[in-house]
Protein backbone atom coordinates (compact mmCIF):
# COMPACT_ATOMS: atom_id res chain seq x y z
CA UNK A 1 0.00 0.00 0.00
CA UNK A 2 1.10 3.70 -0.81
CA UNK A 3 1.77 5.39 2.69
CA UNK A 4 3.20 8.72 4.13
CA UNK A 5 5.66 8.33 6.93
CA UNK A 6 5.89 11.12 9.67
CA UNK A 7 8.38 13.57 7.99
CA UNK A 8 5.54 13.92 4.37
CA UNK A 9 8.21 11.37 2.81
CA UNK A 10 5.86 8.88 0.42
CA UNK A 11 6.84 5.35 1.10
CA UNK A 12 5.09 1.69 -0.27
CA UNK A 13 4.87 -1.21 2.34
CA UNK A 14 3.66 -4.30 2.09
CA UNK A 15 2.99 -6.01 5.33
CA UNK A 16 3.44 -10.00 5.18
CA UNK A 17 0.82 -11.64 7.45
CA UNK A 18 2.82 -13.69 10.48
CA UNK A 19 5.49 -12.02 9.29
CA UNK A 20 8.39 -12.65 12.05
CA UNK A 21 10.76 -10.36 9.92
CA UNK A 22 10.73 -6.52 8.36
CA UNK A 23 13.06 -5.18 5.27
CA UNK A 24 13.51 -1.41 5.01
CA UNK A 25 14.41 -0.54 0.73
CA UNK A 26 16.21 2.25 0.12
CA UNK A 27 16.10 3.01 -3.15
CA UNK A 28 19.07 4.55 -6.26
CA UNK A 29 19.51 7.59 -6.96
CA UNK A 30 16.24 7.38 -8.93
CA UNK A 31 13.84 7.22 -5.92
CA UNK A 32 11.04 5.55 -5.33
CA UNK A 33 9.48 4.27 -8.76
CA UNK A 34 7.56 1.47 -9.97
CA UNK A 35 11.15 -0.67 -9.74
CA UNK A 36 10.65 -0.59 -5.72
CA UNK A 37 7.36 -1.07 -5.30
CA UNK A 38 7.28 -4.20 -7.11
CA UNK A 39 10.89 -5.26 -5.13
CA UNK A 40 8.73 -4.83 -2.13
CA UNK A 41 5.87 -7.32 -3.50
CA UNK A 42 7.93 -9.69 -4.93
CA UNK A 43 10.48 -9.91 -1.44
CA UNK A 44 7.47 -9.89 0.63
CA UNK A 45 5.99 -13.03 -1.89
CA UNK A 46 9.48 -14.65 -1.68
CA UNK A 47 10.61 -14.59 2.04
CA UNK A 48 6.70 -13.58 3.91
CA UNK A 49 8.37 -10.61 5.58
CA UNK A 50 6.95 -7.49 5.47
CA UNK A 51 8.90 -5.09 3.00
CA UNK A 52 8.62 -1.33 2.72
CA UNK A 53 10.64 1.10 0.66
CA UNK A 54 10.89 4.84 0.53
CA UNK A 55 11.45 8.17 -1.40
CA UNK A 56 15.02 9.29 -0.20
CA UNK A 57 14.22 12.74 -1.76
CA UNK A 58 11.40 12.66 0.63
CA UNK A 59 9.04 13.02 -2.13
CA UNK A 60 10.62 16.54 -3.82
CA UNK A 61 9.98 16.57 -7.40
CA UNK A 62 13.11 15.82 -9.48
CA UNK A 63 13.93 14.95 -13.38
CA UNK A 64 12.97 10.99 -14.38
CA UNK A 65 16.01 9.19 -15.53
CA UNK A 66 15.01 9.54 -19.40
CA UNK A 67 15.19 13.38 -18.81
CA UNK A 68 18.81 14.95 -19.65
CA UNK A 69 18.75 16.90 -17.34
CA UNK A 70 17.78 14.05 -14.68
CA UNK A 71 21.26 13.13 -13.38
CA UNK A 72 22.56 16.50 -13.00
CA UNK A 73 19.41 17.82 -10.86
CA UNK A 74 19.07 14.91 -8.65
CA UNK A 75 22.97 14.84 -7.98
CA UNK A 76 22.35 18.76 -7.02
CA UNK A 77 19.82 17.48 -4.66
CA UNK A 78 22.22 14.87 -2.82
CA UNK A 79 23.92 17.89 -1.51
CA UNK A 80 21.16 19.15 0.15
CA UNK A 81 20.49 15.86 1.60
CA UNK A 82 20.61 15.51 5.27
CA UNK A 83 21.38 11.97 6.81
CA UNK A 84 19.25 12.46 10.35
CA UNK A 85 16.21 13.01 7.41
CA UNK A 86 16.75 9.59 5.36
CA UNK A 87 17.79 7.53 8.52
CA UNK A 88 14.60 8.68 10.21
CA UNK A 89 12.57 7.78 7.81
CA UNK A 90 13.96 4.61 7.44
CA UNK A 91 13.33 4.33 11.30
CA UNK A 92 9.87 5.39 10.75
CA UNK A 93 9.09 2.66 8.10
CA UNK A 94 10.65 -0.21 10.33
CA UNK A 95 8.52 1.32 13.29
CA UNK A 96 5.62 1.38 10.86
CA UNK A 97 6.21 -2.92 10.48
CA UNK A 98 5.62 -3.06 13.99
CA UNK A 99 8.23 -6.21 14.21
CA UNK A 100 11.40 -6.76 16.17
CA UNK A 101 13.56 -7.39 13.73
CA UNK A 102 14.32 -5.23 10.45
CA UNK A 103 16.88 -5.25 8.34
CA UNK A 104 17.72 -2.96 5.57
CA UNK A 105 19.01 -2.99 2.12
CA UNK A 106 19.91 -0.04 -0.48
CA UNK A 107 20.82 0.51 -4.09
CA UNK A 108 24.07 2.91 -5.55
CA UNK A 109 23.12 5.85 -3.86
CA UNK A 110 20.58 3.82 -0.89
CA UNK A 111 23.16 1.35 -1.08
CA UNK A 112 25.68 4.67 0.66
CA UNK A 113 23.00 5.27 3.00
CA UNK A 114 22.69 1.78 3.84
CA UNK A 115 25.80 1.62 5.20
CA UNK A 116 24.84 4.17 7.24
CA UNK A 117 21.83 3.09 8.60
CA UNK A 118 24.36 0.27 10.07
CA UNK A 119 25.28 2.85 13.01
CA UNK A 120 21.59 3.69 12.89
CA UNK A 121 20.92 0.84 16.28
CA UNK A 122 17.69 0.28 14.54
CA UNK A 123 18.55 -2.47 12.07
CA UNK A 124 20.20 -5.85 13.22
CA UNK A 125 21.22 -6.65 9.48
CA UNK A 126 22.02 -4.46 6.77
CA UNK A 127 23.00 -5.17 2.89
CA UNK A 128 24.18 -2.27 0.52
CA UNK A 129 24.54 -3.14 -3.00
CA UNK A 130 27.20 -1.38 -4.74
CA UNK A 131 26.87 1.40 -2.35
CA UNK A 132 29.60 4.50 -2.44
CA UNK A 133 31.51 3.55 0.24
CA UNK A 134 33.10 7.19 0.38
CA UNK A 135 30.90 10.48 -0.70
CA UNK A 136 31.01 11.38 -3.48
CA UNK A 137 32.73 15.22 -4.41
CA UNK A 138 30.06 16.43 -6.25
CA UNK A 139 27.47 15.10 -3.42
CA UNK A 140 28.96 15.99 -0.28
CA UNK A 141 26.96 18.44 2.21
CA UNK A 142 26.88 20.14 5.73
CA UNK A 143 24.46 17.24 6.59
CA UNK A 144 26.15 14.14 5.16
CA UNK A 145 28.85 11.97 7.27
CA UNK A 146 30.93 9.59 5.94
CA UNK A 147 29.61 5.42 5.66
CA UNK A 148 33.02 4.67 7.12
CA UNK A 149 32.49 6.32 10.09
CA UNK A 150 28.75 5.33 10.55
CA UNK A 151 30.23 1.58 10.40
CA UNK A 152 32.71 2.41 13.74
CA UNK A 153 29.72 2.53 15.85
CA UNK A 154 27.13 -0.37 14.21
CA UNK A 155 27.31 -2.46 17.59
CA UNK A 156 25.70 -5.62 16.70
CA UNK A 157 24.64 -4.72 13.28
CA UNK A 158 25.93 -7.36 10.43
CA UNK A 159 27.07 -5.66 7.23
CA UNK A 160 27.49 -7.07 4.21
CA UNK A 161 28.26 -5.71 1.16
CA UNK A 162 27.78 -6.22 -2.67
CA UNK A 163 29.65 -5.32 -5.57
CA UNK A 164 31.17 -5.69 -8.58
CA UNK A 165 35.31 -5.44 -9.74
CA UNK A 166 34.47 -2.85 -12.80
CA UNK A 167 32.73 -0.81 -10.32
CA UNK A 168 34.49 2.80 -10.62
CA UNK A 169 31.76 4.12 -7.68
CA UNK A 170 33.30 1.19 -5.39
CA UNK A 171 37.23 1.16 -5.95
CA UNK A 172 39.35 -1.66 -4.62
CA UNK A 173 41.03 0.47 -1.78
CA UNK A 174 37.47 1.68 -0.50
CA UNK A 175 36.27 -2.05 -0.96
CA UNK A 176 38.98 -3.14 1.29
CA UNK A 177 38.91 0.31 3.27
CA UNK A 178 35.20 -0.85 3.62
CA UNK A 179 36.20 -4.77 4.64
CA UNK A 180 38.44 -3.65 7.20
CA UNK A 181 36.05 -1.92 9.19
CA UNK A 182 34.14 -5.49 9.35
CA UNK A 183 31.78 -5.65 6.95
CA UNK A 184 31.55 -8.86 4.89
CA UNK A 185 32.14 -7.90 0.99
CA UNK A 186 30.79 -9.98 -1.81
CA UNK A 187 32.91 -9.61 -4.97
CA UNK A 188 31.32 -10.28 -8.69
CA UNK A 189 34.80 -10.53 -11.31
CA UNK A 190 33.93 -7.91 -14.00
CA UNK A 191 30.71 -6.98 -12.89
CA UNK A 192 30.25 -2.88 -13.51
CA UNK A 193 27.49 -0.59 -11.36
CA UNK A 194 23.75 -1.18 -10.52
CA UNK A 195 24.06 -5.24 -12.30
CA UNK A 196 21.78 -6.52 -9.39
CA UNK A 197 18.58 -4.31 -8.90
CA UNK A 198 17.20 -3.17 -12.60
CA UNK A 199 17.07 -5.50 -15.21
CA UNK A 200 16.47 -2.86 -18.07
CA UNK A 201 20.33 -1.30 -16.92
CA UNK A 202 23.02 -2.27 -19.42
CA UNK A 203 24.90 -3.52 -16.73
CA UNK A 204 22.31 -6.35 -15.93
CA UNK A 205 23.75 -9.72 -15.21
CA UNK A 206 21.20 -11.71 -14.83
CA UNK A 207 23.10 -14.91 -12.98
CA UNK A 208 25.33 -12.61 -10.69
CA UNK A 209 22.24 -11.21 -9.69
CA UNK A 210 20.12 -13.97 -8.91
CA UNK A 211 23.19 -15.33 -6.83
CA UNK A 212 23.57 -11.97 -5.09
CA UNK A 213 19.80 -12.18 -3.98
CA UNK A 214 20.19 -15.25 -2.89
CA UNK A 215 23.60 -14.57 -0.96
CA UNK A 216 21.45 -11.12 0.62
CA UNK A 217 18.65 -12.94 1.94
CA UNK A 218 20.16 -15.96 3.28
CA UNK A 219 22.24 -13.31 5.35
CA UNK A 220 19.17 -10.86 6.24
CA UNK A 221 17.42 -14.11 7.72
CA UNK A 222 20.58 -14.74 9.32
CA UNK A 223 21.58 -17.64 7.87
Amino acid sequence: METTLQSGTPAHLVTGEGADRGLVVIPDIWGLRPLFADMCHDLAARTGWSVGAFDPFGGTPLPPADDPDGFPARSAALRELEDDRILGDAESLATAMDLDHVGLIGFCMGGMYALKAAGSGRFDRVVSFYGMIEVPADWAGAGQGQPLEALARRGDCEVLSVVGTADEWTPPDKVDALEAAGARVLRYIGAEHGFVHDPSRPTHRPDDAADAWDQALRFLDGL
